[in-house]
């Protein structure tokens, strides 16, 4: 990787029961393509007692993709989505004008039986033009994502486009999302494969790359040009997300996101009135940082 190249450490914080690795924003890198945010969560131990509840919050001017490695999730949304999300499936909510949800553990999984769960949530900032479209919502099956082997390498397509190939989940913007596992040591072609920015996320394993050992808990950024080549170590899982980069600079402030400052603003102001939508029979609230 060229001198333009980044290697991210994870940063690990508990928010309750739950520790969560923060990839982006970072402070030398506060985009990857149209990605703004990647959270790392577990894996944890669900339990009785620590259950998953992430309570109604909002979000403005970004879709949310929810990817499961293990566990199970109930969402819920202000447009009545009532969605569960189990491992290798996706979970894209669009926020737009503005959305509220909610995260929980399911019911019928609450009987103290001990389950873990991992995976990641992600944040894709939309297009300035469509920041303020009205909220959607999209489910893709684990069977409805492009996947394909090279030897015992796998391959999923978890969204936009690449390696030739297009998923069918409703993008905004010009990205991808590719998981990739391995079992022999396998060396990666990225480019003429994906295009614009690449982050590399290794979820386990090690990696080799310009002569330096990543492992684990680590995240690469580069441009696709810059990108020397890959080498994944035996048994390595890795994501490679990124895509190409807006022309404008994206302001965040908490689960809000927009090309305007003054949105920022007055989506805070909104929220602190209780003036966004509602999850339908749910009266939970959660308060915004000041």
């Amino acid at each position: 990787m060229s001198n333009q190249g980044l290697i991210i450490e994870e940063r690990s914080r508990d928010i309750g029961d739950f520790l969560v690795g923060r990839l982006i924003p970072f402070r030398k890198k506060r985009m990857v393509g149209p990605f703004i945010f990647i959270d790392h969560m577990g894996p944890t131990m669900i339990k009785k007692g620590k259950y998953m509840d992430v309570d109604q919050h909002p979000h403005i001017g970004l879709s949310t993709l929810t990817y499961l490695l293990d566990g199970e999730i109930m969402h819920q949304d202000s447009i009545g989505t009532n969605q569960r999300i189990s491992p290798g499936s996706v979970n894209w909510m669009v926020a737009g004008k503005g959305v509220t949800h909610t995260e929980r553990t399911p019911k019928d999984m609450r009987d103290g039986t001990e389950f873990i769960t991992h995976g990641y949530q992600i944040w894709v900032a939309l297009p300035k033009h469509l920041e303020n479209i009205a909220p959607e919502f999209h489910h893709l099956d684990k069977t409805e994502i492009p996947s394909w082997n090279d030897g015992t390498t796998e391959f999923k397509l978890v969204a936009g486009k690449g390696y030739g190939r297009i998923s069918s989940l409703p993008v905004h913007s010009e990205l991808f999302m590719v998981e990739v596992k391995n079992k022999e040591r396998y060396e990666l072609q990225i480019k003429g494969e994906l295009q614009g920015e690449i982050g590399i996320c290794i979820v386990e394993g090690e990696i080799q790359a310009c002569e330096n050992k990543i492992p684990k808990g680590n995240m690469l950024v580069s441009k696709i040009e810059d990108t020397c080549t890959i080498v994944l170590e035996p048994n390595t899982h890795i994501l490679l997300f990124g895509g190409q980069p807006f022309p404008e600079e994206r302001h965040i402030y908490w689960n809000f996101v927009s090309s305007s400052s003054t949105k920022l603003e007055e989506a805070k102001e909104k929220w602190r009135n209780k003036q966004f939508p509602k999850v339908p029979d749910d009266n939970s609230y959660v308060i915004m940082p000041e």
